[in-house]
């Protein structure tokens, strides 16, 4: 953040020139300045450690890439910036990924701009998304032990097969329940011999019918 002025410094990784455009021409009057657009991953994470900035917003997808594989390589840094994710992409699975990584926010693109710019205000302080925001409610979600129980299934494992279904890798499920990559792999097995099914699929299968997620 610029001392003198104390505007608020972000970087805007989206390839899509009209939304990086329309949101410039309403950035200054949050007393903010876009610093960089990174179009693809690599060149996000190579200037958010050169420029450091106060807020990195970011879409979920930056032409085929998957971007928010990029945040797990921002775990590693100092000073990590919070992340508000601006995004077309309204399904579970993004907004529970962009969750297990951290993410101070999920903004979907037909929002009113204004939503985003208090989501990076918010951010920048460190404050938590509301209670009725997608994250929380997505997250909520995903550490619920609603829906119709397995006899055989603890409650720790119907919080990874959640996750399972909502698409999440054992990295990003660790991540969100804050435990290791080989604790979940554990869980995983044990869920697919409880439930005789074969494979990750099958069980996100048995998920859904089964109502564990909407």
């Amino acid at each position: 953040m610029s001392v003198s002025s104390m505007t608020l410094e972000i970087v805007i990784a989206d390839d899509h020139p009209v939304v990086v455009e329309g949101i410039r021409s309403r950035i200054e009057s949050y007393n903010a300045k876009i610093v960089a657009n990174p179009t693809d991953p690599e060149s996000l994470v190579q200037l958010v450690e050169e420029i450091r900035p106060d807020v990195l917003v970011m879409e979920s997808r930056l032409g085929k890439k998957d971007a928010l594989r990029a945040l797990e390589k921002f775990q590693n840094l100092a000073l990590r910036p919070p992340v508000v994710v601006f995004s077309m992409y309204p399904d579970a699975t993004h907004i529970a990924r962009a969750s297990a990584l951290g993410c101070h926010d999920y903004i979907l693109k037909s929002s009113p701009i204004d939503a985003l710019f208090e989501a990076v205000n918010r951010a920048s302080r460190g404050e938590s998304a509301p209670a009725d925001s997608l994250l929380n409610t997505v997250r909520t979600r995903m550490r619920s032990n609603s829906g119709t129980p397995h006899a055989d299934l603890t409650n720790r494992e119907m919080q990874v097969l959640r996750h399972v279904a909502m698409g999440l890798s054992n990295r990003e499920i660790g991540k969100s329940l804050g435990i290791s990559v080989e604790t979940v792999k554990e869980h995983v097995q044990n869920i697919l011999r409880k439930l005789n099914v074969n494979d990750r699929t099958q069980a996100a299968v048995w998920a859904v019918r089964n109502q564990l997620i909407a």
